[in-house]
């Protein structure tokens, strides 16, 4: 269990001691994807959304989430967030499903102790799931996929990019 480092000697969960380690700019972005019916894709570009601006409200629901991430992931370090930013890609070409999709990507970045790829992880988990929230009413059959980290960067074990990824962290096409 050496290499799992949030058990301690008798095999039970504990928060890594962090104290020694140096602080460090560390960036990471993930990315998940929505998808949704055709139509679905259409009345969130045109604002028909009865609740509203689905990728405004979704834009601060992965925010937030990100804020939130000691708060739900039980062994998470709280951490100052110096930045997160959330973007969405639309791709309107239906899928062999008939599915349309929306990529949405986190990036979160802090100066500190401990890294940030579990608040990139939660920042575009919360905004898939607002993106549903939003239009379940009309689309009860969208899914989520590819919810992944693309990169990361700082703290000891240095940088990371998923293979597939150009070198802003979004995957090539």
């Amino acid at each position: 269990m050496a290499e799992l480092t949030h058990f301690n000697e008798a095999g039970r969960a504990r928060m890594v001691d962090v104290s020694a380690k140096a602080q460090t700019e560390r960036l990471a972005t993930a990315q998940a994807k929505v998808f949704l019916r055709p139509e679905t894709l259409e009345k969130i570009q045109q604002g028909k959304i009865a609740k509203g601006d689905v990728l405004a409200v979704a834009q601060i629901a992965g925010v937030m989430g990100a804020k939130k991430t000691p708060d739900l992931i039980p062994m998470c370090h709280p951490i100052f967030l110096s930045s997160v930013d959330i973007s969405f890609a639309e791709d309107a070409r239906p899928n062999r499903d008939g599915r349309c999709s929306i990529t949405v990507t986190a990036t979160a970045k802090t100066t500190g102790q401990t890294g940030v790829e579990m608040e990139a992880m939660t920042a575009v988990s919360v905004a898939a799931l607002t993106i549903y929230d939003m239009c379940k009413a009309i689309d009860r059959d969208m899914s989520f996929s590819d919810m992944c980290l693309l990169t990361k960067s700082g703290g000891k074990s240095g940088s990371y990019k998923r293979d597939g990824t150009d070198s802003v962290g979004t995957e090539d096409t």
